[in-house]
């Protein structure tokens, strides 16, 4: 007999949301996907995007606030008043674009780190929204670039892992300052 994959139970979180500051465990913790589509999941997504904007980013997966689902917000004008709001649950990525480009790339988990990340210009995603309806679309440039940053955070990947050899030397030393800042402070 098969076994099935677990799933998220309950929704646990408490508000307002902070963000975890890398290296706190629960960013490469698995992220379980999401099968209750009721008030609680409308509760975090909104509650992300309250600590989305507040700490001045474009985009947010749960994990990022201790809860280890697959979820994400975004918004890319990074605005409440422009752009348009997306919430996508257990996304997956049907397809990509071999066609790439490096960008410089922050992360809220990441306080005042960038680097050029190369992603995919171009992927086909699919997900259910806050209802549980299954939708697909396609994603170009910096939604793109958006949702697979993201998306990492879901795979357990942080942006500095897909950085190469040469921009990931460049961070290190606030790397390790962070790493010793955690370790400090959770010691």
């Amino acid at each position: 007999m098969k076994e099935l994959a677990p799933k998220a139970g309950p929704l646990e979180f408490s508000v307002p949301l902070e963000v975890l500051i890398y290296p706190d465990p629960k960013l490469r913790a698995p992220n379980l996907p999401i099968e209750n589509f009721d008030d609680d999941l409308a509760t975090l997504a909104s509650e992300m995007f309250k600590t989305m904007y507040r700490t001045v980013g474009v985009g947010l997966a749960a994990p990022q606030v201790g809860v280890n689902v697959q979820l994400m917000v975004y918004n890319p004008e990074g605005d409440p008043n422009k752009g348009k709001e997306y919430v996508l649950v257990n996304p997956r990525i049907v397809k990509k674009s071999k066609d790439t480009d490096f960008e410089a790339e922050g992360c809220l988990s990441f306080p005042e780190i960038e680097g050029d990340v190369e992603r995919s210009l171009t992927c086909k995603v699919e997900y259910r929204d806050l209802s549980g309806k299954r939708n697909t679309f396609i994603l170009r440039g910096w939604q793109a670039r958006i949702f697979q940053h993201e998306y990492d955070h879901l795979e357990k990947i942080l942006f500095h892992d897909r950085m190469s050899p040469e921009v990931l030397e460049t961070v290190q030393p606030q790397l390790t300052a962070l790493e010793e800042a955690y370790n400090k402070n959770n010691s």
